[in-house]
């Protein structure tokens, strides 16, 4: 069986020797590019005769896959699968298994840090520092006592909610699935936006989520709270989101997704409004979350080898 992971996903040298090593004991042909495909055709190009497809965030369309007549599965090293056709996927037989855990703790801690830079000022502060200003309007505030918002109480939401107990605040979910938890309140998500000084956006990017935070809904957020988004760009309407935080019907926001992968156009309309901490989707990016991550993509394979898929995406 020929397994091609067709662009890097931070396995390092050696791991990637005793992975070939391993699976050509069993049979099966792993081959490892160290390079991004710099296009469709480069990622058929490399795919093309594989059964077993390893990817990151890398789309993968239809006229992509139709190209690798031999697929059977897909090992995605990320949480989210709204770069992969799964329609297709579905048509096709085509099984596909993500690494959902693997950047919980990283997600759900910087999710933290953007609530702190914006609270604390850290980002200006610094500025002020290197450009020698005094240290006129430096007053932040504390999370302790606030009330967070968290949309969405899958892993990473919940690990937030966790978080943000223990620094004290109040947490308010909405969720569009039941859930028993002692430490929180489910909410409507109008009563969330209304009552939170933070909310956290921690969705998966499905049609029903797509634009879920638009004018509207920001308009029913206090102008003196603040949004952060570390799940996916298309979720919050950002030309929206810039327009409120422009009028002061916000107070800030701290961005780690964007409606495509970074770089960033310089015309986005984030780009250049007051009060934001925006990031270059960093989320996931720790070296202990992408050691988990690297584990998880082979257990996927060797798993479904086996007969027993794991974390198969429906």
């Amino acid at each position: 069986m020929k397994i091609v992971q067709v662009e890097p996903i931070g396995i390092s040298s050696e791991s990637k020797e005793k992975l070939r090593a391993k699976f050509k004991d069993n049979g099966h042909d792993l081959i490892f590019y160290n390079d991004k495909p710099a296009s469709d055709h480069d990622i058929i190009d490399r795919a093309s005769e594989a059964e077993v497809i390893i990817l990151s965030n890398l789309p993968l369309k239809r006229e992509v896959m139709s190209q690798c007549p031999s697929l059977k599965m897909i090992s995605v090293a990320f949480a989210g699968v709204d770069h992969i056709d799964m329609e297709y996927c579905r048509e096709k037989n085509i099984l596909v298994s993500n690494a959902a855990d693997y950047s919980t703790y990283s997600v759900a801690e910087l999710t933290v840090g953007l609530i702190l830079s914006l609270y604390r000022k850290i980002r200006w502060s610094e500025d002020q520092l290197l450009k020698e200003a005094d240290r006129q309007g430096f007053l932040g505030h504390e999370m302790y006592g606030k009330t967070i918002g968290i949309i969405g109480f899958g892993r990473i939401g919940s690990k937030v909610a966790e978080y943000a107990k223990t620094m004290g605040c109040k947490v308010l979910v909405y969720s569009r699935s039941k859930k028993q938890h002692q430490k929180v309140e489910f909410v409507s998500l109008d009563k969330l936006l209304k009552q939170s000084d933070i909310v956290s956006v921690h969705v998966p990017l499905k049609q029903e989520t797509k634009g879920m935070i638009g004018q509207q809904q920001l308009a029913k957020m206090k102008p003196d709270a603040i949004i952060i988004n570390t799940a996916r760009g298309p979720i919050v309407d950002y030309n929206a989101l810039a327009t409120a935080l422009e009028q002061n019907k916000l107070a800030g926001a701290g961005i780690d997704v964007y409606e495509k992968e970074p770089p960033i156009q310089k015309d986005h309309p984030l780009m250049n409004v007051k009060n934001t901490v925006l990031l270059p989707h960093v989320g996931f990016a720790t070296e202990e979350a992408i050691d988990r991550r690297s584990k998880i993509v082979i257990d996927n394979i060797l798993y479904w080898l086996q007969g027993k898929p794991i974390n198969e995406i429906s």
